[in-house]
């Protein structure tokens, strides 16, 4: 009879590290083919600031490409890559199994339905214009909200089903993230705000936030988790990750404000954000040396490891995006480099140098785990290299362009 009882249980549970393998696998598949997309408009872009004639369509001009370009970014490429790393962070944290698979399904739908029906309409013209990051027509931005209310429903029942005493750490981040995202989304589609200078206060609290309490949090949940696999240590301070989890909380949500110095906004709020912006050096420096020391003395592990690589490259993306993000909120730098290539450069060191390091980081290291499957050696040194090298290279330049 125990016999039985156990093969039955042991049974489920493979049958549940499958659904769950497989849901982390497809999210991380699907992102991957954003991701390419995503570049390959990128470069499409970059080749018309040199020949501005080439591809002379309608749904070819800079004005319905870039839209899509930074989009299809946000939402099709990095938002479903850290969903897919959040459930498999619930459930193994947590020691349970997911949710529900049917869940992890149906938001991948319509995460993949949003960015999609997003790209057409925006190349056939249909957008919500000067809207930075947020230029889906609304109807198509109810979608993706659906996706983020079916994730939160469906992790934090991952969560509430634990096998634990505590919420594990990461579970904070990614579990809280997706909340305020659903918040942030709801604010950015209500409609009695967007006239005016209303219009220009939402604009800078959405842009600044899909950021600062989206991928950020998200990002930081699965270094809290992958770190510790993969030096087989404990996070170094469990105290210190929970300061940043609430501090970045109480200082982020007003500094969207900051992109907008020297504006028709009111002086108060725009010194607010400023004030906000010196303050983030709390959670930042603080999650960065958790994150640091937890790597002190493992340099070897580094070494041998890409995974480990990608994480520390996205820390150091994180802690440099982030200080230069603080920084530039001052009105005497912003009068040098607003408007300037240098602000270019500090959005694609944040998306690309933090948060895609991270994703890349997790995935490898998460994925081998989840699926049994090592990637190559080789083809890891390939992407880290190639992706440092020209990361930096890009970043560094637009920064020198846009100060001298």
């Amino acid at each position: 009879m125990h016999t039985s009882v156990a093969a039955h249980y042991s049974s489920a549970s493979e049958t549940d590290d499958r659904a769950l393998a497989s849901i982390f696998a497809a999210y991380t598949i699907t992102a991957t083919a954003w991701l390419l997309f995503a570049t390959g408009v990128g470069i499409l872009l970059a080749y018309k600031f040199g020949a501005p004639d080439f591809g002379r369509g309608a749904w070819l001009t800079f004005g319905r490409l870039r839209p899509i370009h930074t989009n299809a970014t946000f939402y099709g490429w990095a938002s479903i890559a850290l969903v897919g790393m959040a459930y498999y962070v619930a459930a193994r944290s947590s020691r349970t199994f997911l949710y529900s698979a049917k869940l992890g399904w149906i938001g991948l739908a319509l995460f993949n339905l949003a960015a999609l029906a997003g790209t057409i309409a925006l190349d056939l013209g249909y957008n919500d214009g000067n809207l930075e990051y947020r230029e889906w027509p609304w109807p198509i931005r109810l979608v993706f909200l659906a996706a983020l209310v079916v994730t939160a429903w469906n992790l934090i029942g991952t969560v509430a089903r634990r096998r634990t005493d505590d919420i594990y750490l990461s579970n904070w981040y990614t579990i809280g993230g997706v909340l305020w995202t659903c918040i942030i989304a709801v604010v950015a589609i209500l409609p009695w705000y967007q006239y005016g200078l209303g219009q220009v206060s939402v604009s800078g609290y959405y842009m600044h936030n899909a950021v600062g309490m989206w991928f950020t949090p998200l990002a930081l949940g699965i270094f809290y988790y992958a770190l510790p696999k993969l030096l087989n240590r404990p996070i170094y301070s469990y105290a210190l990750g929970v300061f940043a989890f609430w501090t970045n909380l109480v200082f982020y949500p007003v500094i969207g404000a900051h992109h907008f110095l020297f504006s028709p906004l009111p002086w108060w709020l725009q010194t607010t954000a400023i004030v906000f912006s010196v303050a983030m050096l709390v959670p930042v420096w603080g999650g960065s040396a958790n994150f640091l020391l937890t790597m002190r003395g493992r340099v070897r592990d580094l070494a041998h490891s890409y995974p480990l690589m990608f994480i520390l490259v996205g820390v150091i993306g994180y802690l440099v995006g982030s200080t230069q993000g603080t920084v530039e909120a001052f009105r005497s730098l912003q009068e040098v480099w607003h408007f300037t290539n240098f602000t270019i450069g500090h959005s694609h060191l944040t998306m690309y140098g933090f948060v895609t390091f991270a994703i890349w980081g997790g995935g490898y290291a998460l994925l081998q785990l989840a699926t049994g499957t090592v990637p190559g050696r080789a083809g890891l040194m390939l992407h880290f290299w190639m992706a440092v090298v020209g990361s930096f290279i890009y970043v560094i330049s637009l920064s020198i362009g846009g100060t001298i």
